[in-house]
């Protein structure tokens, strides 16, 4: 048996006294995946991300796929870890990919390579003046300000003019991205389309609950299994062409434009959840989770 890390934040560890409250996720993804990496001929522990490299060279592949802390301030101490795993051992995605997909700011490079992206203005800091202008840049009224590094609505503001300007607390601690606010996310919901080996695996709709934006389930969020069509598998395609490379797994996650088509708000290559519930049967016979060990397989076999 080839021997697989899936690496973790400390709080997504069991028994971790400051445990995340979506803890259940890790429970879902780890018990689809571990049955099908087995029949994979893989074994797969979850240990933390912190001090990985020390175990590095006891496993054939480390994947930092619940590492939900990278950012908040840790980016520095996680980017040299995993520097120090692929030195010692395979790590997917890849170190340059893991690197490129941290700063968000790459959504302007994938804009330019033709991927339909959301319009965004990158920051260094976000300020009065910047927001201002990016209200009439946007020709929007409403705006959403996020950290260029960062995930699961960290340090993001959704903020509408003539509003007091949100406090230097709320708002991202440095560069940042500003987006128009699209009203589809409450009134249709986000898109996520899972890639393994760059093949589609499955689709999901995410929705905030009443009153909320935020799609994620620390915030009441709920998913639907979804079904994309042609033009919108078309969509997801277009942003993973825009790659020179081909990811062992990617999200695509996208919302309806006030054009009708999909935009790219998020390409997660680090540590996207798989909502592997999304995906056609359970346990080993999940066919997410199988499409993941057969493309992992064939990565370790190469």
């Amino acid at each position: 048996m080839k021997k697989v890390a899936i690496l973790a934040s400390d709080n997504m560890m069991p028994g971790h006294p400051d445990e995340r409250a979506d803890f259940f996720e890790r429970d879902e993804e780890m018990g689809k995946l571990v049955p099908a990496f087995a029949a994979q001929g893989m074994a797969l522990d979850l240990i933390p991300w912190r001090g990985a490299s020390e175990k590095a060279d006891e496993y054939d592949a480390m994947l930092p796929l619940l590492v939900w802390d990278y950012f908040e301030g840790n980016e520095i101490a996680f980017t040299a870890e995993m520097a120090k795993i692929e030195a010692k051992t395979k790590l997917f995605n890849k170190f340059s990919t893991l690197k490129w997909n941290a700063n968000k700011s790459y959504l302007d490079e994938l804009e330019h390579e033709g991927a339909p992206v959301i319009g965004t203005i990158t920051v260094d800091r976000v300020s009065e003046r910047a927001v201002n202008k990016a209200f009439a840049e946007l020709e929007t009224d409403t705006l959403v300000i996020k950290p260029q590094i960062g995930g699961g609505a960290w340090r993001q503001v959704l903020y509408k003019k003539g509003d007091s300007f949100p406090s230097k607390d709320e708002l991202p601690p440095e560069g940042a991205m500003i987006q128009a606010f699209l009203p589809s996310v409450i009134d249709e919901g986000e898109y996520s389309f899972l890639y393994f080996g760059g093949q589609f695996s499955h689709g999901l709709i995410k929705r905030p609950k009443k009153g909320d934006y935020r799609i994620q389930s620390l915030y009441g969020g709920t998913e639907e299994t979804y079904e994309p069509s042609s033009a919108e598998r078309a969509s997801a395609r277009a942003v993973l062409n825009a790659l020179d490379f081909t990811p062992l797994y990617a999200r695509v996650d996208l919302l309806r434009g006030l054009d009708g088509r999909l935009k790219l708000i998020e390409l997660e290559m680090i540590e996207p959840y798989l909502y592997l519930a999304h995906a056609k049967g359970e346990g080993a016979e999940n066919e997410g989770a199988q499409k993941l060990a057969q493309a992992l397989a064939k990565k370790l076999d190469q």
